[in-house]
């Protein structure tokens, strides 16, 4: 079963933070792109991005480095888990259109919510239920009502589909986990995102790893480590709300992410964005804001 439940005030709380890092995800697509324009395709731009992370928290990572090993087999399960993820997430960005890349990680509220009644022993209250429904209706909405569901069609499609998998089991795996840092677990993120994404270099073939000039990762990490400002509290807005929400309320807040997604791919890329599109983003800042204010907690 589940840890001890936080309070509501801490649950609220995480729950705004997670909003807020769902925002901030909103806009990641645009480091991620600008980096693959610099010459680093495909899985390349994860590859900079999370290790410029590591280096700027070396002096954390130094400080708690007995903490970590005492606990290295543990993190590393989680890390890989949540790494897998958002390394998968990232190369998909770069691979297939911003909004489906999005849309099917975006398929997390389902996973989430069924790993929470089977593994969790959750009950599926109305609340949970007219929140996934106001979701995933305004999922639809985006893509457009009468079109085909949004199956993968590409091999970015299917990436941002597995990270959605691999999130909502991640996210659990960090919600029942007990006596561990927030800390220590966005550094087991990072250091699983790497290692996913070297495993995608050695083993995906040109068209995820192709072969690139040494010198042009040099060039790219002055940005990418201006670019940690940003990302470091991005990542810990969405490690540390993981560690106290259920899987299933995770998946429904970060959502916030499409809104923002879904208006600056039509803004910076010129992908789609009208009528169809502003009502399908009220409708998920609806269900995001319906699971903050009307979720009940868990025992």
């Amino acid at each position: 079963m589940s840890k001890n439940t936080p309070t509501d005030s801490i649950q609220l709380t995480a729950s705004i933070g997670l909003v807020i890092g769902g925002i901030m995800w909103g806009v990641y697509w645009i480091p991620v792109r600008v980096i693959a324009d610099m010459g680093l395709p495909g899985v390349w731009a994860g590859v900079v991005l999370y290790l410029a992370a590591l280096i700027v928290l070396l002096p954390i990572i130094w400080t708690n480095r007995e903490s970590l090993l005492s606990k290295w087999q543990t993190l590393l399960f989680v890390g890989l888990l949540t790494g897998a993820a958002f390394s998968l997430f990232t190369t998909s960005l770069s691979m297939t259109d911003v909004i489906r890349a999005i849309l099917l990680f975006y398929l997390t509220p389902i996973w989430g919510t069924l790993l929470g009644l089977i593994v969790l022993g959750e009950r599926l209250t109305v609340t949970r239920v007219l929140a996934l429904v106001l979701g995933l209706c305004g999922l639809l909405v985006v893509l457009g009502l009468g079109q085909k569901f949004p199956w993968p069609k590409n091999i970015g499609d299917w990436l941002a589909l597995s990270s959605g998998m691999f999130w909502a089991y991640g996210s659990m795996k960090l919600y029942q986990m007990e006596k561990i840092a927030a800390s220590e677990q966005v550094l087991a993120f990072l250091f699983g995102s790497l290692f996913v994404s070297g495993f995608i270099l050695l083993v995906g073939g040109p068209e995820l790893a192709a072969k690139v000039d040494i010198k042009v990762v040099f060039n790219a990490m002055p940005y990418a480590l201006l670019l940690t400002i940003y990302l470091i509290p991005m990542f810990y807005l969405t490690i540390w709300p993981a560690t106290l929400l259920a899987p299933g309320r995770v998946g429904v807040l970060l959502m916030s992410e499409i809104v923002v997604g879904v208006i600056t791919a039509a803004i910076i890329s010129g992908e789609p964005f009208g009528i169809r599109e502003a009502l399908g983003t009220i409708m998920i800042v609806s269900a995001a804001l319906l699971e903050i204010l009307g979720a009940r907690k868990i025992t």
